[in-house]
């Protein structure tokens, strides 16, 4: 029998040589620079100077991700939990805020009861959430002229959860061999007819409209994490307009996108996108115990080759990636206009070592089954090649009397988009040096941090404005943030943030570790 695998965790490993003989000894390509560099010199300092979003230059290079939190009201609405939150990620010295969570655009599509709904009765909520994080960030760095906020727009499609916690209400892009049982699908009446989709999209529309009104920068359609329009992205055997060529595939954001202009609404455009996905995972039987998952393994695939389920996925092995629809992705929405391509992967429900990297499984998954470096050099690397394909578009753009390559506009109408990478919390210490090289040499334009920036939400303000961290606040993956929601508490740093120690959640989060063996 295989021996689990054994972790050499990140604190022990002391100084950045260190840390990158352990990446040679993985043999992977996550390059990381020895000092972290200060002030104006700093690569992370740098404004975004080739794009502007509503007019604005965004002031640096680092991005707070958009989180569900499972803590607004049942209509979806503000809690002082949300504020607080939104005030933190305005503290943080980012100069590019998703909000601070996805918001979904109808009540159906939440994927727990309490996630924020973006409809016309929350439009005060909104506008205040946006307010204390404006302020907040006012107060820290002494601007908002340079400041981007966006609101990111969903359906949760099979992740529904909108009336119970604990019951799944999942619609569906297409029926999936895999993931059904897993999520309670059981009949074709769960699968989306045209007709509701053309519905959907003018919901989008409203939510865009909803968003400039209360000060919104720009709206994130969000296809990522196996979501609806992620899902709608691999649904080849999907009959009808909206499914199976790349193009019919890809129709919701088009009609979304024209949408919102046809309304007249100047809302800029962003997208977040799992650029590559693996099948789903399942911990391994032969290496479980009594409450203690074993490492994560593929789900038996071969009865469904080719594989025609996933995005940026190899059809042939579905534990590889493929990038050619990812790279006509990045295309479209450089004709499109869209202003920001936000890069993630995978997805927390079905395969989170791909998709958030860490050293500890949340309550439902699984034990890591690869060194967590290894998926974060895999996210980082990805996104390097997106990134050229991107920079390659712009070149065609401008390079009169030459052949662009293959795929890429000959002209598009705006630059390509800024590109934003993820991944990058299972680094701890070695965050800000991995950061700096990446944005350096043109890895990626936008470093963008997720569940660190709730444990250490000015992470990146230190590293640049001290060159060192404060490591008591820095994010170990413990996965707490994830374990919560996933049992029906508020989301957020239970280890390290006082403010969810002293909450009656705390003790309820540590019965359920507990009892699972985390």
């Amino acid at each position: 029998m295989p021996e689990p695998l054994k972790l050499i965790r990140i604190p022990t490993l002391k100084t950045a040589e260190n840390f990158r003989n352990h990446v040679a000894s993985l043999g992977i390509d996550l390059p990381c620079e020895d000092q972290i560099v200060t002030g104006g010199a700093s690569p992370l300092a740098q404004p975004i100077r080739n794009v502007a979003v509503n007019g604005k230059r965004i002031g640096n290079r680092w991005a707070v991700q958009p989180m569900e939190g499972w803590d607004g009201t049942a209509s979806g609405g503000a809690t002082d939990e949300v504020r607080r939150r939104w005030q933190r990620f305005g503290e943080s010295g980012a100069k590019l805020i998703y909000g601070g969570e996805a918001m979904a655009v109808r009540p159906d599509g939440r994927a727990n009861p309490n996630q924020l709904i973006i409809i016309e009765q929350n439009k005060k909520d909104l506008a205040e959430l946006r307010e204390v994080l404006v302020r907040a960030h006012q107060a820290r760095c002494g601007t908002a002229d340079d400041l981007v906020i966006g609101f990111q727009l969903t359906h949760s499609g099979r992740f529904c959860k909108p009336n119970d916690k604990s019951r799944l209400e999942p619609r569906v892009a297409c029926r999936h061999p895999l993931l059904d049982n897993r999520f309670a699908v059981t009949s074709d009446a769960q699968v989306f007819t045209d007709s509701e989709i053309e519905h959907l999209i003018e919901c989008y529309i409203t939510a865009a409209k909803i968003a400039w009104d209360v000060g919104a920068d720009f709206v994130d359609i969000k296809h990522c994490h196996g979501y609806l329009l992620h899902e709608f992205l691999g649904a080849r055997a999907r009959p009808g307009k909206f499914g199976g060529s790349f193009e019919n595939r890809t129709r919701i954001l088009r009609e979304i996108v024209a949408g919102i202009r046809a309304s007249g609404n100047r809302i800029e455009i962003g997208v977040r996108l799992s650029a590559f996905d693996f099948v789903p995972f399942k911990p391994d039987p032969a290496l479980s115990q009594p409450g203690k998952p074993g490492p994560g393994i593929p789900e038996a695939f071969s009865h469904c080759l080719p594989y025609g389920y996933g995005f940026g996925v190899s059809q042939d092995n579905p534990v590889e990636y493929d990038l050619a629809e990812t790279f006509q992705f990045a295309e479209l929405c450089a004709r499109l206009g869209v202003k920001i391509l936000n890069l993630s992967a995978g997805s927390p429900y079905y395969n989170p070592h791909i998709q958030r990297p860490a050293a500890y499984p949340p309550s439902d998954g699984y034990q890591p089954p690869e060194d967590p470096l290894v998926g974060v050099a895999r996210q980082i690397n990805v996104v390097r090649q997106v990134a050229d394909f991107v920079k390659a578009l712009n070149r065609a753009k401008v390079d009169a009397g030459t052949n662009p390559a293959p795929h890429h506009p000959s002209n598009p109408a705006t630059p390509a988009p800024v590109v934003v990478g993820s991944a990058y919390s299972y680094l701890q210490e070695y965050l800000p040096h991995v950061a700096q090289y990446v944005i350096r040499n043109g890895w990626t334009d936008v470093v963008g941090l997720g569940r660190m920036t709730l444990a250490y939400p000015n992470i990146l303000a230190d590293a640049v404005e001290k060159g060192s961290l404060e490591k008591k606040f820095i994010c170990r993956t413990f996965s707490d943030c994830t374990t919560a929601p996933r049992n029906g508490l508020i989301s957020g740093c239970y280890p390290l943030d006082k403010y969810y120690t002293g909450k009656p959640e705390f003790q309820k989060l540590k019965e359920i570790k507990k009892s699972v063996g985390a």
